[in-house]
């Protein structure tokens, strides 16, 4: 099925590694034709430049979201280059490891606050640096990436279910404002994966393998399988589609276990 994607313009904010979510995004909307721009931490540059040389010709450039001279650089910058965009990937969370680790009844206020304002917030902030140039195109996608983690209490999880929680209420409340400019908001939420963010959870290990062995397709997720979905909902045979978290989880959700 031909997307229609070809000359769309879109950023992808949260590439870390060749095992981010948002690497493999980013890949299956460069396949589809689409012209991306890339975003990377300062620690992370090198590896996201060395990710981008294959593609073609995407912009690079730096962006911490908890930064707002540096997020509206970024829209800044790709207004001068490009005018409009059509699509945005958000692929970003972040908590403190003390905060994933123990009690989340010992959750202290600025590892709190450093979860909802990197995890969530920026969702909110990245959309409303986004909207008029989304606008321009004649509307565009926004899509994020969640986890089951915020409606279940998943050992080892604590304050970043809690972050995508809020994440989840956000792409709501977003797609209701930005619906009438022609702008969608959508979250992804596959299982368990093998990303550099995910090791950083205590007991990952056991709940990959748990996923793998009682989902309903007995396995876990492939990450071209989410940059196939992120592709769809950024296409026009989406395009009725808004608010909404689509799961992609092989099947775990739905089971009672």
């Amino acid at each position: 099925m031909d997307l229609g994607l070809k000359g769309k313009r879109a950023i992808v904010l949260g590439v870390a590694n060749k095992r981010s979510i948002a690497w493999a995004i980013a890949q299956a909307l460069a396949t589809e034709g689409v012209q991306l721009a890339l975003t990377y931490q300062e620690r992370m540059e090198e590896s996201v430049r060395q990710l981008a040389e294959p593609l073609d010709n995407p912009m690079v450039l730096p962006c911490d979201v908890q930064r707002d001279d540096e997020v509206a650089s970024v829209f800044r910058t790709i207004g001068d280059a490009w005018g409009a965009l059509d699509i945005v990937v958000h692929s970003l969370a972040f908590a403190p490891r003390e905060a994933l680790d123990g009690d989340f009844l010992d959750t202290k206020r600025e590892a709190f606050s450093m979860a909802l304002d990197i995890s969530a917030y920026s969702l909110v902030h990245v959309a409303r640096e986004a909207a008029p140039l989304l606008e321009k195109a004649g509307g565009g996608s926004i899509i994020t990436m969640t986890y089951l983690g915020s409606e279940r209490a998943m050992p080892g999880y604590n304050v970043m279910g809690v972050a995508k929680a809020a994440l989840e209420a956000s792409v709501r409340y977003l797609a209701a404002s930005l619906g009438p400019r022609g702008i969608r908001v959508n979250a992804i939420s596959p299982g368990p994966m093998q990303t550099l963010a995910a090791r950083g959870i205590s007991g990952f290990t056991d709940m990959y393998k748990h996923a793998r062995e009682v989902s309903a397709l007995r396995r876990t997720n492939d990450p071209d399988e989410i940059g196939a979905l992120a592709a769809f909902l950024a296409s026009h045979h989406a395009r009725g589609t808004t608010g909404e978290v689509h799961y992609m989880d092989c099947g775990y959700r739905f089971l009672g276990i």
